[in-house]
């Protein structure tokens, strides 16, 4: 693994080892990988280039456009300030472990000196199972995107650095079902403003960026295990701020309070103690009222994050070419209906030599540019013979394939919802009249006698 243009030096690319997971998954990370404080580049990509055992590439992944910061912002945060830029990364020393003196590295908590994860896989052999949906390998690149201030739904991590040294960095994230503090692998959390007349897991809609003294909860991306509520503070000089109430921005430490506690915030925090995630019990500032002691241990690093996840099969492929540059679909967009209904797909990394596969039926596909590509969606009698007497709608699977066989997933999927019609009855049976099937087929001559719906499975 390495960053975009990388010189080759020790600094900007490592390789990696990959050890294999409770679940099955193989885990790897660059942590010694870093931006030196010579390098003024402001963005970088990061690269990683796999290759099997025997020699032969794989492919050539890489992640979004990240960006490169010196250290968290001191200023006083508004909602004017708050512009996407991309992902970010640290030079530096601010953030997970990196070199002391060099600079920072990188992951997917976006802090200088952090590492990057990647995550793969590894059910049997090459043809392998994503998520329990498809069977191929999967790859992921996680990266951080940056805003300025942090919006509800955004997805974070977190970490935790005593005393500054990057030997103690802890990582919040979940094992076997609990809340670590992991020292090598962290998780991704989706930060949700939550209601406190609302349940636990109940999350409605709420727009807006995260403020301090926001009741929040943080729910794991991969597993979907949540911290109860919690009233996230802005924290300085180790102590908790109880009365400010700015948006949280990026690499900002902070502190999780648990409500119900006593007048005047000073309670519970969420803490680690080693390995362990526990709550610690603050006290009061004996000469400001608006400010609870902390100690290192409940004081955590927040930073938005990102994953570029690529899906692949090579089981049906007579092929030693790279899998890479991987096709991904962004949007549908259904156009025409009757016997003729054509399906535009938009995405990155589409080229002539890929076919759209609705299920196991190829369709008639016409490439247009390296980001569109237009199909004539099958005739429904493609899957089944008794497709005219079915009162429950068809859902079929879009994927591509590639010309030598290499099989590209997706998370769409396409559903037919045919017109009901009678099946004929048996030997002997009154049959309707045949003016009202005159009727009924010039009602729908105009109309598809099918209703083609999209939508993203989630």
């Amino acid at each position: 693994m390495g960053l975009d243009g990388a010189s080759g030096s020790a600094a900007e690319t490592q390789k990696l080892n990959f050890e294999e997971q409770p679940d099955s998954r193989e885990f790897g990370c660059a942590k010694t990988l870093y931006i030196s404080d010579a390098d003024k580049r402001k963005h970088f990509r990061l690269v990683l280039r796999l290759v099997h055992r025997g020699g032969r590439e794989l492919g050539t992944f890489h992640s979004r456009l990240i960006k490169v910061i010196s250290k968290p912002s001191q200023k006083k945060q508004s909602l004017k300030n708050t512009d996407r830029e991309p992902g970010g990364a640290g030079r530096g020393g601010a953030g997970p472990p990196g070199r002391a003196g060099e600079g920072g590295g990188f992951d997917g908590t976006g802090g200088a000196g952090a590492s990057e994860h990647i995550r793969r896989l590894t059910q049997g052999t090459e043809d392998q199972k994503l998520s329990g949906k498809y069977k191929e390998p999967a790859w992921v690149l996680i990266s951080s995107p940056l805003t300025v201030c942090i919006s509800s739904g955004s997805k974070v991590s977190l970490f935790n650095r005593l005393r500054s040294q990057t030997v103690s960095t802890r990582y919040l994230s979940v094992e076997d079902g609990a809340f670590v503090a992991s020292a090598r692998q962290w998780a991704a959390f989706t930060l949700h403003l939550a209601d406190e007349h609302c349940s636990q897991g109940d999350f409605p809609p709420r727009e807006g960026y995260v403020r301090y003294g926001s009741l929040v909860q943080l729910v794991c991306t991969v597993t979907g295990i949540t911290l109860p509520p919690m009233i996230i503070r802005k924290v300085a000089k180790q102590c908790a701020l109880l009365d400010v109430d700015e948006p949280i921005s990026q690499l900002h430490k902070c502190a999780f309070q648990f409500p119900g506690d006593s007048p005047g915030g000073v309670g519970t925090y969420l803490c680690l103690a080693t390995d362990k995630v526990v709550q610690f019990q603050a006290s009061p500032c004996p000469k400001e009222s608006n400010r609870a002691l902390l100690n290192d241990s409940s004081c955590w690093t927040i930073i938005g994050t990102e994953s570029v996840e690529f899906s692949f099969s090579t089981s049906l492929a007579w092929t030693r070419e790279p899998v890479t540059p991987v096709p991904l679909i962004s949007t549908l967009e259904l156009s025409g209906g009757g016997d003729v209904a054509t399906l535009e797909l938009h995405g990155e990394n589409f080229h002539a030599g890929l076919k759209v596969w609705f299920g196991d039926v190829e369709a008639e596909t016409m490439y247009r540019s390296p980001r569109s590509l237009v199909c004539v969606v099958p005739d429904i009698a493609a899957f089944g013979s008794d497709w005219r007497w079915l009162r429950t709608p068809i859902t079929v699977p879009v994927s591509l394939v590639r010309a030598d066989g290499l099989f590209y997933p997706s998370a769409f999927s396409f559903t037919y919802t045919p017109e009901y019609s009678a099946r004929p009855g048996p030997p002997g049976a009154l049959e309707p009249a045949t003016d009202a099937d005159a009727l009924l087929e010039s009602i729908h001559h105009e109309f598809t006698r099918t209703n083609f719906h999209l939508f993203i499975q989630t």
